[in-house]
């Protein structure tokens, strides 16, 4: 049996003792990259660690470590009260801003993964304290994220508009950013119907004679929720100031300068830090370590499987499929499947050079086969093995993280089936380009 082969058998067999037993799939999959890489591979060490996600770890650590210290010092609540305040009181709103302030910043530059970064934790701490779906809060910034992602000025765009021009394909960066933003304003305006945001709009934030907000609407009698100054401001003292501070730097350094999310923000924990050890003695065990070690595990799998050829392999086969359309719709679902774990930007580098002999006969229109590429490639990424998934759960609050994760690759394994073969359907089918 070949090497590719092996591997695919031993993620399957990952997947079932994860679900079956309970066992942190991280660890299986540590396992299961020593054992294929050395007795299948025949990689060293050094060629399993290659695939180690360096990159995606200190960006868990250092987010979830830096919002712990902006927990702790009541600066989460001081922006969450201003997110309500922004609309109104209108909750039913909050969904949306997430979604439309995630899609601006990948629009204009910052990574999907920097954008999550910085609105998963207030998305998701709105989501604790107003008890609206954590699944529909995290899900609206994923995409957000993926809806801005691919304009003219954006990285995912400029890289796939680079991809194209380099192999002398026809392109139209109008036709894929419009395409990312359409479909996944149309997933998420299911997703908010279907997860309650449509009952979100008998809930508004009013204040009552004590100055306790409530929640009203909709002919319900009113129901106490937590305390939070709607109208009287929580005050802005040294550490709040400080920590709002940090996260304009943040933002500023990942969009302008283009630094790394994750390196930025765990210094911008630790200098927090020095300044008031006691609002960040307790923070370093909020870090959700079983999930840095779920996603870390899983993906330096991955990187094994791209290591020994497993990814080429499965491509070359589909590129062989004699029927140019059925060839495109396993293109697409081979972008979605992989993209789930691995990073989209460096699958779609892959597959759009692997349609190249099916697209020169001129049966598939190579605008409409890009976008649908890009689509199916990103729209995944809301699983909880890729960077912006377990951005949303690592940063989940007053949730059964067993659960939430289960809610998440349940949500995930939907896209995966749907996205690819809806962006085949509006993309390939009718010929664009």
């Amino acid at each position: 049996m070949s090497a590719e082969m092996i591997s695919i058998i031993a993620l399957v067999v990952i997947f079932v003792l994860a679900t079956t037993l309970s066992i942190n799939m991280g660890a299986l999959a540590f396992a299961g990259a020593f054992l294929v890489g050395t007795l299948a591979g025949g990689l060293d060490a050094d060629g399993i660690f290659a695939g180690f996600p360096g990159d995606i770890f200190v960006v868990l650590v250092g987010v979830t470590y830096l919002f712990a210290i902006a927990r702790a010092n009541g600066t989460t609540d001081w922006l969450v009260g201003a997110a309500v305040r922004m609309v109104g009181g209108r909750i039913a709103l909050i969904p949306w801003v997430m979604f439309v302030v995630t899609a601006v910043l990948t629009a204009i530059g910052a990574l999907s993964p920097a954008a999550c970064a910085i609105m998963a934790p207030i998305a998701l701490g709105f989501a604790a304290r107003y008890n609206i779906s954590p699944l529909l809060m995290g899900a609206m910034v994923v995409h957000g994220a993926q809806g801005g992602g691919f304009s003219p000025i954006s990285v995912y765009g400029s890289i796939v508009n680079g991809i194209v021009e380099r192999n002398n394909l026809p392109g139209s960066p109008t036709v894929l950013f419009l395409a990312s933003l359409i479909m996944n304003v149309a997933i998420a305006a299911v997703l908010y119907v279907v997860l309650g945001g449509a009952k979100l709009r008998r809930r508004e934030l009013v204040r009552v004679g004590g100055g306790t907000d409530v929640t009203t609407g909709g002919g319900d009698s009113a129901e106490p929720a937590e305390p939070l100054p709607h109208e009287q401001r929580m005050p802005l003292d040294g550490p709040k100031l400080a920590t709002l501070a940090g996260l304009v730097a943040l933002v500023v350094s990942t969009l302008v300068f283009e630094l790394d999310a994750g390196l930025t923000a765990i210094t911008v924990a630790v200098l927090l830090s020095v300044a008031w050890p006691a609002h960040s003695r307790k923070a370093v065990n909020e870090i959700t370590w079983p999930t840095v070690l779920l996603i870390c595990g899983v993906l330096t799998y991955v990187g094994v499987l791209q290591e020994i050829g497993t990814i080429d392999y499965v491509g070359n086969a589909v590129s062989n499929v004699g029927i140019p359309l059925l060839a495109a719709v396993l293109l697409c679902y081979i972008g979605g499947i992989v993209s789930a774990f691995a990073s989209s930007v460096g699958l779609m580098g892959a597959l759009i050079p692997l349609a190249l002999p099916f697209l020169a006969q001129g049966t598939i229109g190579p605008i409409g086969m890009v976008a649908a590429i890009a689509v199916a490639s990103t729209m995944v990424d809301v699983s909880p093995f890729s960077t912006n998934g377990a951005l949303v759960l690592a940063n989940a609050k007053n949730v059964d993280r067993d659960k939430f994760f289960k809610q998440l690759m349940g949500y995930g394994a939907i896209v995966v089936a749907v996205a690819p073969l809806a962006a085949w359907l509006v993309l390939v089918v009718p010929g664009w380009g």
